[in-house]
């Protein structure tokens, strides 16, 4: 894709997100990986007013979050970009404050092995992240510590990501974390769910590999 081509992408995807219940307001974010830089939905732009040339572009080898372009990147940069830089494999990254995923992120409960789509994030669980404010380099440090063997992670008292190997499997992602939230969450309420054992997950995990015309493994790897 071009960057023209990715720039209109993620503007697409940020409404998608709105317009599906996985996001409300500019709360969400999202960046891919172009080359050596890292193309980011800007700050406090509403979706329906965003334009191609206002998504910011920042090098990967930057750590000042300096930036190019008419309006300033996310607060949440600095995460997206350490994650980039750390997971040479992510090429995208996708931030929301969906509702069942930050519920559970307020509670700072992680979600098990309920179902076996759990494995589709890179273990026996999506762990929450360590609590540190918004934009901080805290909080990027404490993510990737969150996601050191997934693809995914809630974020204590704030919201969930996913990433990617391209922004529709980050998507992807994005909704399946959302659904599993929902499904754990409403489980809880009756009882709590009987979870897999770790046996399961692997074997869940391995038969990925061969499931369907494009593998849920490939569709979640980050």
């Amino acid at each position: 894709m071009s960057e023209l081509e990715i720039r209109r992408s993620i503007i697409d995807h940020c409404r998608q997100m709105n317009a599906t219940g996985l996001n409300q307001g500019t709360s969400g974010n999202i960046s891919v990986r172009h080359g050596d830089r890292m193309l980011i939905t800007p700050s406090s732009i509403p979706y329906d007013e965003m334009a191609p040339d206002m998504i910011a572009s920042l090098s990967l080898a930057s750590t000042d979050g300096a930036w190019d372009g008419p309006k300033k990147p996310s607060v949440e940069w600095r995460f997206h970009l350490d994650i980039m830089r750390a997971r040479p494999e992510v090429n995208s990254v996708v931030h929301t404050h969906s509702t069942f995923a930050t519920i559970l992120a307020m509670a700072r409960k992680p979600i098990p092995a309920c179902h076996y789509m759990i494995a589709a994030f890179g273990g026996n669980d999506v762990r929450v992240c360590n609590y540190a404010r918004y934009g901080t380099q805290e909080l990027s440090v404490n993510v990737l510590k969150a996601l050191e063997g997934r693809s995914a992670c809630l974020m204590a008292n704030h919201g969930m990501l996913t990433t990617g190997s391209s922004l529709e499997k980050a998507m992807w992602a994005a909704v399946e974390l959302e659904t599993i939230a929902k499904q754990y969450y409403h489980a809880l309420l009756i009882g709590g769910p009987v979870l897999l054992a770790d046996d399961e997950i692997a074997g869940v995990a391995k038969s990925f590999g061969t499931y369907g015309h494009q593998s849920i493994r490939e569709k979640a790897s980050a």
